[in-house]
């Protein structure tokens, strides 16, 4: 069950978007929608409360997604219950649009129940894969996340410009191929800090370290040469958040990225076009 805090204006602000060339919103956690003119786009959508007392979700549920009227295809990551989860996707997908996941979302998801999809909505991706979902062209690349099965990236071609999601890769071999193929306008990498979870499986704190740290995502981003950076993720668990600001010094030295835009839950970056578009209702 989803429970959206923002009500349904989120919505409504996404789909009620006319853009020329592609907007991208953040949805939160490592969730992004991605709309053109013709084709909505969802990467990673999660809009569950977490595991209290285990993961403690710091940052509001901004929509319900069964609010959702558009969306022609869900990109999963890797297996996560925070990238695969049924109950935030399968709103989304109805009983037509697909979902293209690694083999192991399928077959070893951390979500436990009906994974909500019929045979044809399953499609199976892995790393050097290229299709298409409406005006859209999706290459799966290679991840580093050593705490996943079988992760993956993707990066997503568009004429308006190209966006790229790491999902929650650290820097991975594959970044130095993908940055001299590909000119990306717009890329996400998960950062965080090491902090101390609960895992209730066995009753004990450890200390953990999810996501890159400053010197990984400067290191992934100039691999990827990556024309814009957003941070993603460090809003989300109770213990191992980030300050993303800290980034602004990190990168003031190298060459990549160019810019940095740090975006919160509900804010909108074009493709093409500078700066952070903040909620309308906010304003």
């Amino acid at each position: 069950m989803v429970h959206a805090t923002w009500d349904d204006w989120l919505v409504s602000e996404i789909e009620g978007a006319d853009p020329d060339g592609v907007a991208v919103w953040y949805l939160g956690c490592n969730g992004f929608v991605l709309r053109s003119a013709e084709t909505t786009l969802y990467v990673d959508p999660y809009f569950a409360d977490g595991d209290p007392p285990d993961l403690l979700r710091m940052i509001p549920v901004p929509m319900d997604p069964a609010d959702a009227t558009d969306c022609d295809a869900v990109l999963v990551t890797h297996e996560h219950i925070d990238h695969m989860h049924p109950p935030s996707y399968g709103p989304l997908v109805g009983d037509d649009a697909p979902v293209y996941a690694p083999q192991a979302s399928y077959d070893a998801p951390d979500y436990d129940g009906d994974l909500r999809l019929d045979a044809d909505q399953r499609h199976v991706v892995a790393a050097g894969e290229t299709f298409s979902v409406g005006d859209f062209t999706v290459h799966t690349r290679g991840a580093n996340d050593g705490d996943a099965v079988e992760p993956v990236s993707y990066v997503i071609d568009h004429d308006a410009g190209t966006f790229f999601h790491a999902g929650d890769s650290k820097p991975a071999d594959a970044f130095a191929d993908v940055g001299r193929a590909f000119d990306i306008d717009a890329g996400v990498l998960a950062f965080g800090t090491v902090g101390n979870i609960r895992y209730s499986e066995d009753d004990e704190t450890r200390r953990t370290k999810w996501y890159m740290d400053e010197n990984e995502v400067v290191e992934a981003a100039n691999a990827l040469e990556l024309d814009r950076l957003l941070p993603s993720h460090y809003d989300m668990w109770r213990g191992v958040e980030a300050d993303p600001k800290s980034l602004h010094d990190h990168v003031a030295s190298h060459e990549y990225p160019r810019v940095l835009d740090v975006v919160r839950v509900g804010d909108r970056v074009d493709l093409g076009s500078p700066g952070v578009v903040r909620p309308s209702t906010h304003r």
